[in-house]
């Protein structure tokens, strides 16, 4: 995955990077920023990380990671037979994920989904897979031409096997 053409690093949202500057062009991931990621992050309900553009200080994208369950029930019989019979399996949740406009059509979104597998493959927690909500058609596009698979009866939810993930990062 080809890095960032800017000097940049992916940290940890924190109370210095200025989150009043993003605009992605949807405006439920701007004001998800703005107003309620860091309050996530301080409950410890999601942990949000930010792809700083260093020269400038700005933000030009984020995603945010959090645990979550798929009932087994909502996959694919073929694949409910090879698992445990656990009502739910645990699942990382790749919450929201977003480009500031001034930094879209560079492949950072490919960029930013690529550094959550990697650090959804080195949790310490058991998970399946990493599981999406495509906020739309546009969304869904992307994730299922990252290899997502949508869940039967819900065509917006996507997952993808951590054993898939692995594979990507095995060679």
């Amino acid at each position: 995955m080809a890095a960032p053409t800017f000097a940049y690093a992916i940290e940890p949202l924190n109370a210095q990077h200025d989150r009043d500057r993003f605009n992605c062009g949807i405006e439920s991931l701007d004001r998800y920023l703005l107003q309620i990621a860091g309050q996530d992050l301080r409950r410890r309900v999601a942990a949000p990380f930010v792809l700083q553009d260093l020269e400038n200080k700005r933000i030009a994208g984020y995603y945010t990671l959090c645990a979550t369950a798929i009932e087994l029930q909502d996959l694919p019989p073929q694949l409910v037979k090879k698992l445990p019979r656990y009502p739910v399996i645990p699942a990382t949740l790749l919450g929201r994920l977003a480009i500031d406009e001034r930094y879209q059509g560079q492949g950072l979104g490919n960029f930013l989904l690529f550094d959550a597998f990697g650090r959804s493959l080195r949790s310490e927690i058991a998970s399946y897979a990493v599981v999406v909500d495509a906020i739309d058609e546009k969304a869904s596009a992307f994730y299922q031409h990252h290899q997502f698979i949508p869940f039967p009866d819900l065509p917006r939810r996507l997952y993808l096997p951590m054993a898939t993930i692995a594979l990507m990062f095995s060679g």
